[in-house]
């Protein structure tokens, strides 16, 4: 395979002079011109999922929950126009959605100012969705749900139906009658899918869907005319871990990065593809995106099958920034915490979770990806370095006071 645009290890860091580090208090306000629309995009797996059914819902309805707060003000700091929220339990009546809006981001949090986002999305995911079969081999078809071994065998992890799902919260109208979700989209359904089908049996084949939580295209209208539609393509693929020698969410994880490689890849590469509502084929040529979320993937460390984010970051429907979102904090947790880190081929200043220092370590996992049509402006990575006030926000190692996640944004001209 073809190195990947993305930069390695080799890329000292001298040569990220003149490019924004959001590895400090101040993060730069996006700015437009004369010549476009300046849109901030960012994605943002903040951990707000719970262990029970209704539990987030509880948290949010007081404006007191720390790690809520603490979520909120890494929202105001970077303060995106559009933004993806990973791990946000989804809850059928939109509740928790609406009190994380009303109860913290309208809520300026230690001095940041308050964010108003007029416009969101979400909608069910595969996490915690029985599917009524032993999908792992072990303890039959669990189908109550509260526990691990239920979550093995839903149609996506997780122990209630809604855990770890996803919110799309944005500045700028949503075209909510255009968007497009793939929940039900089933794996055998793609063309050459890598399914271990020796591990899964006929039945599991049949029914098991692709996306782990559900793969959107949520347009957004940054300006007055459809020409003006951005399509945020947003998604959370599983951890390619947690399995045995068939690497069955490596695998997994490859084709839900490959679903959006088809899905960009013009009218022949996502004929194949179906929504949730019968509509068949991919993104229109030449219709503008941005594709964002936790993709579980880094181009060069960790455990993902065949570096499976190079089909993005690879794409000639993707128009990479020059540098990649970076930040100071990540090149200094690196540092500090050793372990893994000190083998690893990826730049750190690249990194984007902080994860064990034994295995995986610091990892490039979370992307903002525009496509042709946009122009990449300034960008970053949230990680504060220890000597930072905002430090607190993220912490290192065991401590972890938000997410083991940091928010990625990036700057898009509109022309």
């Amino acid at each position: 395979m073809n190195q990947p645009r993305s930069l390695s290890r080799r890329t000292t860091l001298a040569a990220l002079a003149g490019a924004a580090l959001a590895g400090t208090s101040a993060v730069p306000a996006a700015a437009s011109d004369r010549h476009g629309r300046t849109v901030r995009f960012a994605t943002f797996n903040a951990s707000l999922n719970r262990g029970t059914q209704g539990a987030l819902v509880s948290d949010l309805s007081t404006p007191d929950n720390t790690q809520a707060k603490n979520a909120a003000e890494t929202i105001q700091r970077v303060d995106p126009d559009v933004l993806l929220i990973n791990e946000f339990d989804y809850v059928e009546s939109g509740a928790a959605v609406r009190l994380f809006l009303r109860n913290y981001l309208a809520v300026g949090q230690n001095g940041a100012k308050p964010v108003r986002y007029r416009y969101h999305f979400t909608a069910p995911v595969n996490t915690g969705v029985a599917s009524g079969l032993d999908l792992d081999g072990r303890n039959g078809a669990v189908t109550t749900p509260g526990s691990d071994a239920y979550g093995q065998d839903a149609y996506g992890y997780g122990w209630f139906p809604g855990q770890y799902g996803m919110a799309v919260l944005s500045k700028y109208p949503i075209d909510t009658r255009a968007v497009r979700t793939f929940q039900r989209f089933l794996w055998r359904d793609m063309p050459g899918n890598i399914m271990p089908t020796d591990y899964y049996s006929a039945e599991a084949q049949a029914v098991l869907r692709l996306s782990s939580k559900s793969h959107w295209d949520v347009p957004v209208c940054v300006g007055r005319s459809a020409e003006d539609t951005v399509h945020f393509l947003v998604s959370h693929p599983t951890p390619p871990t947690f399995d045995g020698t068939e690497d069955r969410n490596g695998r997994r994880n490859h084709d839900e990065i490959r679903l959006w490689a088809d899905y960009i890849g013009g009218r022949r590469r996502g004929s194949y593809l179906y929504d949730d509502k019968g509509r068949r084929g991919g993104l229109r040529p030449g219709a503008r995106f941005v594709l964002a979320g936790d993709q579980n993937a880094d181009p060069y460390d960790g455990d993902s099958y065949d570096h499976a984010i190079r089909l993005l970051l690879d794409h000639p429907a993707v128009n990479l920034p020059k540098v990649p979102p970076t930040s100071k904090g990540a090149v200094e947790a690196a540092r500090l915490q050793g372990g893994a880190n000190t083998s690893h081929t990826g730049d750190p200043a690249y990194d984007t979770a902080d994860f064990g220092d034994t295995a995986p370590g610091n990892l490039r996992v979370d992307y903002v990806l525009p496509s042709r049509g946009l122009i990449p402006a300034s960008n970053g990575v949230f990680w504060p370095t220890s000597d930072d006030p905002l430090y607190r926000l993220v912490g290192g190692g065991a401590n972890v006071p938000t997410s083991d996640h940091r928010l990625v944004w990036q700057d898009v001209r509109v022309v």
